[in-house]
């Protein structure tokens, strides 16, 4: 999917300016064929006003207590499974340069099922995404559905025809002991 980037920002005199324009490339993952993450925007903390950073960086794919991270996301129809020839140790190697953290929230053996110590709001841009919950409850969600997730066990599934887009806001959360 092509992603346009548009960041504003403010000039010398405060006045409002476009800052940035132009095309976010997806970062594609060889162990998951067809997914497409797009980091929007993210922040370790609370960020300051004016905020002259065009994407900034962020250390790990999921936000740290404090932070947030802006994502799309685009689901192949499954099944989408890795290539019988793919060197796992290299994918996972790819995979943790290109989207830091994520594969240790990742369950090995349980395909897909993570938890994060984070807030989720997740809007459905296109298509249908089956959220499955850890004790296997599912619901359907379409095309402009919201759901907020805190910290749960889960999983998402394309089982419609057409890939599925999520964008997602996740902030850092601290779990109660």
């Amino acid at each position: 999917m092509k992603v346009r980037h548009i960041v504003t920002g403010h000039d010398n005199r405060g006045k409002s300016v476009f800052k940035s324009d132009g095309v976010l490339d997806p970062l594609t993952l060889s162990l998951v064929p067809g997914v497409e993450f797009h980091r929007v925007w993210g922040a370790e903390q609370a960020p300051t006003l004016p905020n002259f950073e065009s994407v900034p960086a962020t250390a790990t794919f999921f936000p740290a207590a404090g932070g947030m991270r802006v994502t799309l996301s685009t689901f192949p129809v499954e099944p989408a499974r890795p290539l019988a020839d793919l060197d796992v140790g290299e994918a996972m190697a790819e995979a943790e340069r290109k989207v830091p953290g994520l594969l240790s929230h990742m369950e090995p053996g349980n395909r897909g099922m993570h938890t994060t110590q984070t807030v989720d709001v997740n809007i459905v841009l296109s298509g249908e995404l089956i959220l499955e919950l850890d004790d296997g409850a599912e619901t359907l969600l379409r095309t402009g559905d919201i759901v907020v997730q805190n910290g749960t066990r889960h999983r998402w599934h394309n089982r419609g025809s057409v890939p599925a887009v999520l964008a997602g806001l996740m902030v850092g959360a601290n779990r109660a002991e």
